[in-house]
């Protein structure tokens, strides 16, 4: 089934929105056994036009974001009946649903909403309980001009995706046909570059009959995706688990913290952090995965010395001596944490960022880990991450969750 996805609104061309549309629509597309077969992105207006004329004319499924709102710029509902040949008329139970979502709210209706119940004749609304803009599918037997169905959804991420997930999916399930897809696996790897991950397992990922491979390089990891037949995407993970045992993270898509989380849950370990040159990314992003609450207590963001000594009891002495990043403060932070917080294992950092503050003994992109457990030796490793400031900052929270990982899983 051939989908492509049109995005439209002029803030996306100007960089002033971020259009994160694509890759969340792909992997969600992916797990219905659908993939996108192009996307285009173009200013409000007539350019809507064009882009939809020939989206139909080539695509079985057209999903069309933006453009549905009251303003004058917003002309998705009114371009899409034109280019199908469609009339669009008011339709009473969008309409009623616009007038209680202001009601509900006390708000007064303006004049300009009234545009937002406008629906090809014919056409299906699809609820929108979380904006005023409803969604509309058209199917293929209402598109004059060419098989394709076409669907009209809003551009904000809260309202578009719940809409898909109710409204978009089983239409493209009925649609599609699609009842079983072949196996795929997303393995995430850290600690190893794109380049030596290629070369090492690309040529014997090649010979293997009927598997679909591909690479996506992101700071701190590499992911290999795999599709295929059951026995081509075994083998293929036996390729890569041959060589980078070490280094995987995850064989089911999981990220790291979620991996982390995981296995602080299984085990029933309770973590703290405490950071300097990371400002709190690490803590940010186990908090970002449901359920962490159960096994994260504290999060320190120790960044000036004042603090290591207030919160975390590092030695004055050892500052002055060896330097916030050294071997001796990312111990003593590491177990400061461990002490303050009462949590079961405690991972510390503290580096260089830059661009300035380096020297030839410790240059920018230099940083210690610390990791303290109970009844465990405290541990300390250096690492090296060369980067831009804030992939720097990406790396070094990725090599600290990696320590915690490897360990929670001796």
């Amino acid at each position: 089934m051939r989908i492509e996805i049109l995005n439209t609104g002029t803030e996306l061309l100007l960089g002033n929105t971020l259009n994160t549309h694509g890759a969340w629509f792909g992997r969600e597309l992916f797990k219905l056994g659908l993939r996108i077969t192009r996307q285009t992105t173009v200013p409000d207006g007539d350019a809507i036009r064009e882009a939809l004329e020939e989206s139909v004319s080539r695509a079985d499924a057209v999903i069309v974001t933006g453009g549905l709102g009251p303003t004058s710029d917003d002309l998705t509902r009114e371009i899409t009946a034109e280019v199908l040949g469609i009339e669009l008329i008011t339709d009473e139970a969008a309409l009623r649903s616009l007038e209680a979502f202001f009601a509900v709210r006390g708000l007064k209706m303006a004049p300009s909403n009234l545009k937002q119940a406008l629906v090809p004749v014919g056409a299906d609304v699809l609820p929108n309980p979380n904006g005023t803009a409803p969604g509309v599918y058209v199917p293929p037997r209402l598109n004059g001009r060419a098989n394709c169905a076409v669907f009209l959804l809003p551009g904000p991420p809260r309202e578009l995706y719940p809409m898909f997930h109710d409204e978009v999916v089983p239409k493209l399930k009925a649609l599609s046909g699609i009842e079983s897809f072949p196996p795929a696996l997303e393995l995430k790897f850290t600690g190893v570059g794109e380049s030596d991950f290629h070369q090492q397992i690309d040529a014997q990922l090649a010979a293997v009959p009927g598997l679909e491979y591909g690479y996506c390089a992101h700071v701190g990891e590499v992911d290999l995706r795999l599709i295929g037949e059951e026995d081509a995407v075994r083998s293929g993970r036996q390729i890569a688990l041959d060589a980078f045992a070490s280094k995987l993270v995850s064989d089911d898509g999981s990220s790291l913290e979620r991996v982390v989380v995981r296995l602080l849950t299984e085990r029933n370990i309770k973590l703290a952090t405490a950071e300097s040159c990371t400002g709190g990314l690490i803590a940010n992003r186990i908090t970002n995965v449901p359920g962490s609450s159960a096994v994260f207590t504290h999060g320190f963001v120790t960044y000036a010395n004042e603090a290591k000594v207030d919160l975390l009891g590092v030695s004055e002495t050892d500052l002055e001596q060896h330097g916030a990043v050294s071997e001796p403060v990312a111990r003593q932070m590491a177990e400061g944490a461990l002490r303050v917080s009462g949590a079961d294992i405690a991972v510390s950092i503290t580096g260089i960022a830059g661009p300035s503050g380096g020297s030839e003994e410790k240059p920018v992109g230099t940083a210690w880990i610390g990791l303290a457990m109970k009844d465990r030796p405290t541990l300390a490793i250096k690492v090296y991450h060369p980067r831009k400031r804030k992939d720097f900052k990406q790396a070094a929270s990725q090599s600290a969750l990696d320590w915690v990982r490897r360990r929670l899983a001796e």
